[in-house]
C-alpha cells in the first residue's frame, strides 16, 4: 500500500512540475522576445500573424460562431506585395502570446497609419474580399468567438489601439519608436520609456445579506442592470475606491467588503475590472442615486463579463443558505486566472427582483 501511495504522489508531482514548467519557459520565452528585438524578429519567421483594419479584427463566419484566421510571415510578406506595401510595415505588429510549443503570436492593423512605412493604409473592401472574411467590429462578435481567439484579439486590439495613441513624446513632442515586440515606446532624443497602461476600475455587487442591488442609468436599454463600478481615483486604495463609488452612486455606506475576480476589458479602452462583494447594513434599503454619476458597466454574456460573474456567485449562494448549506456572508473568492474557466458556479438560477424607492435601482434575491 505504502509503495503505491509513493508512486501514486511521484506521478502527481510529475504532472505538477511538468505543467509548472510549461508556464514558466512560456512566459520566459514572452519576456524574451519583450526585451530583445532580435528574438523578436526572429520569433516572426515561424510565428502566425492576427490582422486588423481600424481595430477591426479580421474574422470568418462559421456557422453561429467566428472564427480568427491566421496567417504565416511568408503569407502576410505576399498579401502586402500584392498590394504594393512595403514589408517594412510589418514592424508595426505587436506581440501578443504564445502556443506552448513557442509559436510567437503577433497582431498588426492594415487600416492604421504605419510609423515605420510611407505606405498609405489599406482599402477594407479590398482586403476582405482577398482575405475572404470581414473585419469585424470586436464588441459585437467577442461572444461568438471561441475563448483563446477571443482572449488574444482584445489583448491585440488594446496593444494596437494603444500605440495608434501615443506615438508621440509627451515631453519632447517627437516621434517615439516601439520596440519588435510592441511592449514599449521609446522617444529617442530624451530616452523616456512608455510602457501601456490599463485603468484600474472598481465594479462592485452590494448586498444587505439576502439581497443585492443593481442599478441602471437613464441611457440603458429597458430591462438592464448593472453592478455598481467606477473608476479609481490617484491615490485611492481599492477599499477606498469602492467604499466612495457605493456612496456616491447609491448613497449606501460599506460594512464590509471581499474581492472577487478581475478582468482585463478593452471597451472603450483597457480597464482592468476589479470585481468585489461589499456588504451594507441590512437596515439600509433606502437607495439614493443619480443616473449622471459614475460610470456603470453593463451586465453582459456571463462568460465574458465579470460584472455578471458577481451576480452569478451571488445568487449560488443566497440559494445555497436558503437550503442550508452554506452561511451567505460567507463569500468565497474565484481562485481561477479566468472567468471562463470557472465551472463551479450555475448561472441558470431565477431571481425575482424587489424595485427599492428609487426607480433607477433595485434589489433581488434568489427564489
Amino acid at each position: 500500500m505504502s509503495l503505491y501511495c509513493g508512486i501514486a504522489c511521484r506521478r502527481k508531482s510529475f504532472w505538477y512540475f511538468r505543467l509548472l514548467s510549461t508556464y514558466v519557459t512560456k512566459t520566459r520565452y514572452l519576456f524574451e522576445l519583450k526585451e530583445d528585438d532580435d528574438a523578436c524578429k526572429k520569433a516572426q519567421q515561424t510565428g502566425a500573424f492576427y490582422l486588423f483594419h481600424s481595430l477591426a479584427p479580421l474574422l470568418q463566419k462559421s456557422g453561429h460562431q467566428y472564427q480568427a484566421p491566421r496567417h504565416s510571415l511568408l503569407e502576410l510578406e505576399s498579401l502586402l506585395a500584392k498590394f504594393g506595401q512595403d514589408i517594412q510595415r510589418i514592424e508595426d505588429s505587436v506581440l501578443i502570446g504564445c502556443s506552448e510549443q513557442h509559436e510567437a503570436w503577433f497582431a498588426l492593423d492594415l487600416g492604421l497609419n504605419s510609423s515605420s512605412s510611407i505606405s498609405a493604409s489599406l482599402q477594407k473592401p479590398e482586403m476582405e474580399t482577398e482575405l475572404k472574411g470581414s473585419f469585424t467590429e470586436l464588441r459585437k462578435a467577442l461572444f461568438q468567438l471561441n475563448t483563446k481567439d477571443a482572449s488574444l484579439l482584445t489583448t491585440a486590439q488594446a496593444l494596437l489601439r494603444w500605440h495608434d495613441a501615443h506615438q508621440f513624446c509627451s515631453r519632447s513632442g517627437q516621434p517615439t519608436k516601439k520596440n519588435m515586440a510592441g511592449s514599449k515606446r521609446v522617444c529617442p532624443s530624451n530616452k523616456i520609456i512608455y510602457y501601456p497602461q490599463m485603468a484600474p476600475v472598481v465594479i462592485t455587487l452590494v448586498s444587505d445579506g439576502t439581497r443585492c442591488l443593481l442599478a441602471r442609468q437613464s441611457s440603458f436599454p429597458k430591462g438592464m442592470y448593472s453592478a455598481l463600478a467606477g473608476f479609481c481615483d490617484i491615490g485611492e486604495s481599492l477599499e477606498e475606491a469602492v467604499r466612495r463609488e457605493v456612496a456616491e452612486e447609491v448613497g449606501l455606506e460599506v460594512e464590509r467588503l471581499q474581492y472577487s475576480a478581475s478582468q482585463h476589458w478593452p471597451f472603450p479602452n483597457s480597464s482592468l475590472m476589479i470585481a468585489c462583494h461589499a456588504t451594507v447594513h441590512p437596515g439600509q434599503t433606502e437607495v439614493s442615486s443619480d443616473a449622471s454619476l459614475g460610470y456603470v458597466f453593463p451586465l453582459l454574456h456571463p462568460q465574458w463579463s465579470v460584472g455578471t460573474f458577481l451576480v452569478q456567485h451571488c445568487l449560488h449562494y443566497t440559494k445555497m443558505c436558503n437550503m442550508g448549506s452554506v452561511p451567505f456572508r460567507s463569500f468565497q473568492s474565484y481562485k481561477g486566472s479566468n472567468l471562463h474557466e470557472n465551472s463551479e458556479h450555475p448561472h441558470n438560477y431565477h431571481s425575482s427582483l424587489y424595485v427599492s424607492q428609487s426607480c433607477d435601482n433595485l434589489f433581488f434575491s434568489s427564489t
